[in-house]
């Protein structure tokens, strides 16, 4: 500044003022600068108190107009991130507030750099670190989610039964129609009995009748060398 006006921009590097007559009012640092703010219980679009906690990413892209346009950028890139959130979360359902939270840092930078452009200022990005929302609220929806689960896990088993229903009807069908299929499986679900050192194994008397257990051969196929104890009913 030349006697109160504005000369020119100097820097980075070494240069000379005259004393008195020129004088430095701003040292401004043109790298990226993060500015934490928030927002404390402002109402949601449908009517639910929040706060929210972000982070705002910017540098001075012209240290001239950063200087002349505006008395103090830093407070005022502040109070313009503030408002600028209070208006998106009045806009913004809970819902989706939780849900889409890269959405409102997108709408959140896009409207705090038109505000900050004409001060020499652009925005390169915005975090939203944190949504709070309150407690009571917060039990009631961990027990909405909750229940949604269980009903999402019902509908599942109940899906599971069904498929094996269809595929037990599937068997009956084959088995009706193919004794030799029947006797074979009935003769698997012995053996996998007397695999786990088993050497009782009651059976239905018509069981003896239909797979010959009483034979030779069917004794000596079930037991593999171990003779097993059949008990009819």
């Amino acid at each position: 500044m030349h006697l109160g006006k504005f000369r020119k921009l100097k820097g980075p590097g070494l240069f000379f003022i005259v004393p008195i007559v020129e004088t430095i009012p701003y040292w401004i640092d043109t790298r990226v600068i993060a500015t934490s703010f928030n927002a404390e219980k402002t109402l949601t679009k449908d009517s639910v108190p929040v706060s929210v906690d972000a982070v705002l990413f910017w540098k001075v892209f012209d240290p001239v107009k950063a200087s002349l346009e505006v008395a103090d950028y830093h407070s005022a890139i502040s109070w313009a991130s503030q408002t600028a959130l209070r208006d998106v979360i009045g806009k913004t359902l809970l819902s989706e507030m939780l849900e889409g939270r890269d959405k409102i840092s997108d709408v959140l930078q896009n409207i705090i750099d038109v505000r900050t452009e004409p001060w020499g200022i652009r925005v390169s990005s915005v975090e939203v670190k944190d949504v709070l929302i309150p407690p009571g609220l917060e039990d009631a929806m961990s027990m909405q989610a909750q229940a949604e689960r269980e009903r999402q896990a019902r509908v599942i088993l109940g899906d599971s039964e069904r498929q094996v229903a269809e595929k037990f009807g599937e068997a009956a069908k084959t088995y009706a129609n193919d004794p030799v299929a029947l006797h074979l499986r009935a003769m698997n679900m012995l053996y996998e009995g007397l695999k786990k050192n088993s050497t009782f194994v009651i059976v239905p008397s018509s069981a003896i009748d239909s797979m010959q257990l009483g034979a030779k051969e069917g004794v000596t196929s079930l037991s593999n060398g171990m003779i097993p104890k059949v008990q009819a009913q």
